[in-house]
């Protein structure tokens, strides 16, 4: 059986929504028609970071107009928890106390959205205050309590390795949260039909909802179905924290007998709903007059909030990236899930990765100016070399970073540029300017898979019709990164067929039954080997069916585009699909895949946890006011692998937009608590995420395209959602860069994230100060 590739490969196909999503007329969970007699509901927030509950007036909710019913804990029929890791510390509504401001804590029930809304907030609690800890550092001074264990990564003796090194530097860099900011909200209709829930929302994970549903209801999981269409983004916000809100409409839907819907604003959401995990890391790193390192220790002090949610997963790979490129001989690095009275940080797109990696980078930085060096120097003195293990003892076997620095080295023109932002500070230095250029070029290597080893499979359905139309169902989600445009392309080579052919329809539990979350920048990789072998099994019989109706051998058989050519013979695929019905042969098959090689032992701290490693690389060149703090992004210029791109237009726009975000968390956005306890950025109005015009003024994106991953993976591709964003960090470092040139860059400007104005602006202000205090013996 042999395939010809169509002579006009859609690898470069529009994303199979995009003209909706333009136009306006996508459909997304709150497009969909309410059933007659819908109700809605709406959450209770709590209103003190941690209390007990001594009393609640709810009879001025339930007067209001419209109201139907108001839920609390009580009312749940089944398990009062939404924990994802069955930890029983995530209630779906409160019951006798409260940890974060803004916890919900009760639902109400109304005809319309704006009735519930506005009866939540007639609600009169009574609180006793209990002490709080909002930071890291606050609950490690309370006592330091975990969520979760944490882990320790060890590999040689770094205490000695320290000790021995001829020169060392410590430090401690605060890292800082994200919100998802996804465009379209949380939401879920639930819809009670006969004995099944049917849930509709907006989820990375439709198994764990029904599952969270089913436990709510006290239900078995084949009564609850739940579908998803697409998603308005997501980025990880909407791998757990959609479970809460799936539940409440659930709960209420079968109570009532009624479909009911829910969608807070994005006030409520922003408030009630987990964000990237921000983190204080000591560090420590011994190193040689070269810059070479050979020791490192760190201590990652994480905000996980008030419930365990994803926080061992996230803490863990924040670890097994902090190394990111550069190899360390001897290493120890430890891990706090510290528990805080905040909202439960979740999974955010890097899911920890991120702030490993910037680490990496600060001791890099730290390095280059204690020793004299350009900071580019010092990274590829420390660049991993294949059979070099990670502090996990996973060898690095396919590093390309080498080749990857020297093309976009070249084509950025970046040693002219570094000494023309050198030449321009110097000027600017005599002429009395407050304006500085920095520059920088930073790598990322990011591992790919889920370390929760069981959750590296996937399942999907292929249907072939009479006609020749091909419906195809899998267990991944879109969510605007055009997982469904991919996997119609995986099917339509399969077949040779035209993408016209096929159809991608929603994500639902009744199709593909236990899914894993479409994250991890997995959803190709198993969603498409997945979709490939149910592909490859309906092939297989129509070959063998042709074979016995032309008497001919699997050899004597080819597909080509839109039709399979038996010897001599060419006929159109719809036809030989017509034919092997008649002859009652299955046009349908279900495909699995489970990613090999992969293992992980979390107590030993070694093993296989990813499949292999994407790289890539970005230089960023800033201006900076050092009178202001404010800066602007003037060029960028990025290298990365995709591996084959299955689909380059869709790789590059997941790349840009990986970049942006990146930059955003380090640069823009900001989250900030008060004393309270109450998150102060929870608007639009609040919390700034870049902008149009805070993209850089130049912008070159380009794909390593000569890269083929030495994984089988599904046509040597590589993932692509996740590893762009950690290329944000090189505008990170470039305004480092721009600001140390106010010491004649002989000091670490040891800035924090996300580099504010003000932060920059208190950097600056320290660097005139001539308090250069290296912290190097």
């Amino acid at each position: 059986m042999k395939h010809e590739t169509l002579s006009a490969r859609p690898a470069d196909t529009p994303h199979e929504s995009a003209q909706r999503h333009v136009t306006g007329t996508a459909d997304y969970t709150d497009d969909l028609a309410l059933p007659q007699g819908a109700l809605h509901a709406y959450l209770g927030l709590s209103s003190v970071a941690h209390g007990r509950i001594l009393s609640m007036e709810l009879s001025a909710v339930r007067a209001a107009p419209g109201v139907i019913d108001v839920l609390t804990a009580e009312d749940i029929p089944g398990r009062n928890d939404v924990s994802p890791i069955g930890a029983g510390d995530d209630p779906i509504l409160a019951r006798g106390e409260v940890h974060f401001h803004g916890q919900p804590v009760f639902a109400v029930i109304a005809e319309t959205r704006d009735q519930a809304r506005r009866a939540a907030v007639l609600a009169r609690i009574e609180y006793e205050a209990l002490p709080h800890a909002l930071d890291p550092l606050a609950a490690l001074e309370s006592g330091g309590d975990l969520v979760v264990p944490g882990m320790t990564l060890r590999r040689g003796d770094a205490a000695a390795g320290l000790g021995a090194a001829p020169r060392r530097l410590d430090g401690r860099f605060t890292i800082g949260g994200q919100d998802h900011f996804y465009l379209e909200g949380q939401i879920a209709l639930a819809i009670p039909n006969e004995e099944e829930m049917a849930v509709f929302t907006s989820t990375q994970h439709p198994t764990e909802v029904q599952h969270m549903v089913a436990h709510a209801l006290d239900v078995p999981a084949n009564a609850v179905v739940v579908n998803v269409r697409r998603m308005g983004g997501g980025f990880g916000g909407k791998e757990t924290q959609m479970n809460l809100f799936c539940c409440v409409a659930a709960i209420a839907a079968r109570k009532w007998n009624r479909a009911v819907k829910l969608r807070p604003d994005r006030d409520d959401d922003m408030i009630a709903t987990g964000k990237r995990h921000d983190f204080v890391v000591d560090y420590s790193v011994g190193f040689d007059d070269s810059g070479r390192i050979l020791a490192v220790t760190g201590d990652w002090y994480a905000r996980c909030g008030f419930s365990a949610d994803l926080s061992m997963a996230v803490t863990d790979r924040a670890l097994f990236h902090a190394d990111n490129a550069y190899f360390y001989p001897d290493v120890e690095l430890r891990s706090y899930p510290l528990r805080t009275n905040t909202v439960s940080n979740t999974a955010f797109r890097g899911f920890g990765g991120p702030q490993g990696v910037i680490v990496a980078e600060r001791i890099i930085e730290e390095i280059a100016y204690a020793t004299g060096q350009d900071t580019l120097t010092v990274r590829r003195a420390n660049l991993y070399q294949n059979g070099q293990p990670t502090p996990y003892h996973q060898p690095v076997e396919d590093m390309i970073l080498p080749r990857i620095f020297d093309e976009l080295e070249s084509s950025c023109d970046y040693a002219a540029r570094q000494q023309a932002v050198l030449d321009f500070n110097a000027r600017m230095d005599g002429a009395g300017s407050p304006i500085r250029r920095g520059i920088a070029m930073t790598p990322v290597k990011f591992g790919i898979s889920f370390t929760a080893t069981h959750f590296n499979q996937a399942g999907a359905l292929v249907h072939i019709y009479t006609d020749g139309s091909i419906q195809l169902n899998h267990g991944g989600c879109e969510m605007g990164q055009g997982l469904h445009t991919k996997i119609a392309q995986v099917v339509a080579e399969a077949f040779q067929v035209g993408l016209e052919r096929i159809r991608v329809t929603k994500t639902t539990t009744e199709k593909v039954p236990n899914t894993s979350a479409t994250a991890a920048s997995s959803g190709t990789d198993l969603n498409g080997m997945a979709a490939l072998d149910a592909a490859n099994q309906i092939k297989a019989r129509l070959v063998d069916f042709l074979c016995k109706a032309k008497d001919a051998t699997p050899e004597e058989i080819r597909f080509i585009p839109d039709h399979i050519v038996v010897r001599d013979e060419t006929i159109p695929f719809s036809q030989a699909v017509q034919m092997a019905y008649m002859a009652r042969v299955q046009l349908s098959a279900a495909g699995f895949y489970a990613t090999p090689k992969i293992h992980w032992n979390r107590a030993q701290g070694s093993g296989r946890p990813f499949y292999y490693f994407a790289y890539g690389a970005a230089c960023a060149e800033v201006s900076v006011d050092t009178l202001t703090g404010e800066y602007v992004i003037e060029r960028a210029d990025v290298l990365h692998d995709v591996g084959r791109s299955l689909n380059p237009a869709i790789d590059i726009g997941q790349i840009e937009g990986g970049f942006v975000q990146g930059a955003g968390w380090l640069t823009s956005e900001e989250l900030w608590w008060d004393d309270a306890g109450r998150l102060r950025t929870h608007a639009p109005s609040t919390y700034k995420i870049p902008l149009a015009s805070d993209r850089p003024k130049v912008f070159n994106v380009a794909l390593a395209d000569w890269s083929v991953n030495r994984e089988p993976t599904i046509r040597r591709s590589k993932a692509v959602g996740e590893p762009p964003f950690m290329l944000g960090i090189s505008v990170f470092e470039a305004i480092g860069h721009a600001v140390a040139s106010l010491a004649d860059y002989r000091e670490c400007p040891r800035l924090d994230a996300p580099a504010t104005p003000e932060r920059v602006l208190m950097a600056a202000e320290r660097l005139r100060g001539g308090a250069l205090g290296l912290r190097d013996r």
